[in-house]
């Protein structure tokens, strides 16, 4: 069973850690843990503000746009590595070494090349969420039976046609899930790029909380971000649910 989208023994242990933070926060174990009470208290205050708004929007503006950057480029570099060889040899170790290692170590190198403005933190999240886009749609291509590409180059379909029509729907349960995957990952990429590029939008927020030692604002922004995580990687779990049939049909 399930209550707003959440199993209720996930919605059972929720509760019971939430009960816990409440517990050692009225006990002042520490300034950095207040009250959970208190946190919502800050929620309900921050949401409806100005500043919270405009920083929601310019941190959306950059995760959207970063977003779909990595779709765009990800999707069609997966099914290449998929169909060919030879592109999978020379690209698949790098988009190893990318998927592993630190990215933010990497970012004062896009600041150097690309300067502090908005453009950097939108390479930034693609950067973060591009890796897992291609080795996923690269899975689905490789699942995809021989038969099928064959019977598409049979009736005469040229390049694009298979992939618009072959290789992307066939391949679509894996797309999918690297399309949330990377969406989760585009999340923390746009929090790391306005904290370490520019002090705008959530990171800045973050940056007056923290310095301020205003930690139930701190909290409550950092709750807020967790929901629309949550909101957005159940509704691609859902889509992704949808087109399930796309795998067994395959």
């Amino acid at each position: 069973m399930k209550l707003f989208g959440i199993k209720l023994p996930m919605m059972a242990s929720l509760l019971v850690w939430a009960l816990l933070w409440e517990i050692i926060g009225r006990l002042d174990v520490t300034i950095l843990l207040p009250p959970l009470s208190d946190v919502f208290v800050r929620m309900v205050e921050i949401v409806p503000t100005p500043t919270f708004l405009n920083a929601l929007a310019l941190t959306g503006r950059g995760f959207l746009v970063g977003t779909g950057i990595a779709i765009l480029l990800g999707i069609p570099m997966g099914v290449l590595m998929g169909r060919s060889i030879l592109a999978d040899r020379l690209l698949l170790p790098w988009v190893n070494m990318f998927l592993s290692a630190p990215l933010t170590a990497l970012v004062p190198i896009l600041m150097t090349l690309f300067g502090l403005g908005e453009k950097t933190i939108i390479l930034t999240t693609t950067m973060f969420a591009i890796w897992i886009i291609v080795l996923d749609a690269r899975a689905g291509v490789k699942n995809i039976s021989p038969s099928l590409v064959e019977m598409a180059h049979s009736y005469g379909a040229n390049g694009w046609q298979a992939f618009s029509k072959i290789y992307v729907w066939a391949a679509l349960p894996e797309i999918l899930t690297g399309i949330r995957l990377g969406t989760i990952r585009a999340v923390k990429g746009v929090i790391i790029g306005q904290l370490l590029v520019s002090i705008v939008g959530f990171g800045r927020l973050f940056e007056i909380y923290s310095s301020n030692f205003l930690m139930s604002h701190f909290w409550a922004l950092l709750l807020v971000l967790f929901f629309f995580a949550f909101l957005i990687a159940e509704a691609l779990g859902a889509l992704e649910r949808r087109f399930e049939y796309y795998a067994a049909s395959r």
